[in-house]
């Protein structure tokens, strides 16, 4: 039995930094060159924000990219929930600092931390709350600054990651809601694969923190995705009570390009009806699903009706989706 939402996606935006860095930008950083980066990740280039530019700035943008396009957006909006593992503090949550900034009078806010997985996590939880009555607009943001947490002295990590925000509106409908199921599974035991460690030093018997360092296993979570991941999307669609031949788009976390191609041989899948964001934005978290929206919104690839699979997957380790029809 397909899931009763009473929740819509009414609004897209996005914001990018401006800065680009190129695969020869690396390639005098560290031990790389532009081939070799290309035919392993598919990544030509990637945004980085700037060094007083975070978390919260590019979500503040990535709104007001959205009121360009929906100027009544933020209009009576009762929750704002940000997707971030790279938030700018540990406290006040990116939500808070955007409600801050746009003076968004009742809402609640909240953080979401599930890294690559995060924006269909948030995504379910906005259509969960509206379908439990207890919502009627959220405000549903990714954003990630994976340059702030990134070693560009380690050839196999830094070469994949961007930085980018996005924003999404999700209301309540009294007809019929876009989400048709969704699925999400977990495996702590393997958490070790991929991690975000703060480093410190015991300074005069105190503990003052340094910085953040991201570290994670690429071998084994290629591995791990492509026998893992295939079965998840399979779960979810059983759960739609859908198969891939009703699905007009796949938006898999864009981790890499490898990795989806990979992924679609073995749902026998076709790569053209995948959306990706990452050959020119890199890997930018849990932005990459709503970033590969937004690109396809913009080149009218999207239609209403279309149904999509949206599967992330990441650190945790987590994956899950969900289905929708546009």
């Amino acid at each position: 039995m397909q899931y009763n939402s009473s929740s819509k996606i009414t609004g897209v935006g996005a914001y990018l930094p401006e800065k680009i860095l190129t695969n020869h930008d690396l390639e005098k950083l560290v031990d790389t060159n532009d081939e070799w980066i290309v035919r392993r990740t598919g990544v030509k280039e990637r945004r980085t924000a700037q060094k007083d530019e975070f978390s919260s700035d590019m979500a503040i943008k990535a709104v007001e990219n959205l009121l360009t396009r929906h100027s009544a957006a933020i209009d009576e909006v009762d929750m704002i929930i940000v997707t971030t593992f790279t938030p700018d503090h540990l406290t006040p949550s990116v939500a808070a600092l955007v409600q801050g900034y746009y003076g968004i009078q009742n809402a609640g806010t909240m953080d979401i931390n599930a890294a690559c997985t995060g924006f269909t996590y948030g995504l379910c939880v906005a259509d969960s709350l509206i379908t439990a009555g207890s919502f009627k607009k959220i405000l549903l943001i990714s954003s990630e600054a994976t340059s702030k947490i990134m070693d560009y002295t380690d050839r196999n990590t830094c070469i994949i990651f961007g930085d980018a925000a996005t924003a999404f509106v999700i209301e309540k409908t009294d007809g019929k809601g876009s989400i048709l199921a969704s699925s999400f599974n977990s495996d702590g035991k393997l958490a070790e694969n991929v991690t975000c460690s703060v480093l410190s030093d015991r300074v005069n018997g105190r503990i003052l923190t340094k910085d953040r360092l991201f570290q994670q296993e690429g071998k084994f979570l290629y591995e791990y995705v492509v026998k893992t991941i295939p079965d998840g999307v399979q779960n979810l669609l059983k759960k739609s009570q859908l198969s891939l031949e009703d699905i007009a788009w796949f938006v898999p976390h864009s981790a890499n390009l490898r990795m989806i191609e990979a992924l679609c041989k073995r749902l026998e899948f076709p790569m053209e009806k995948t959306l990706i964001s990452n050959e020119y934005y890199g890997n930018t978290s849990s932005a990459t699903i709503p970033l590969a929206i937004w690109m396809a919104l913009q080149a009218a690839r999207i239609k209403t009706g279309d149904k999509m699979v949206l599967y992330g997957f990441g650190g945790g380790l987590t994956h899950g989706g969900v289905v929708l029809e546009w």
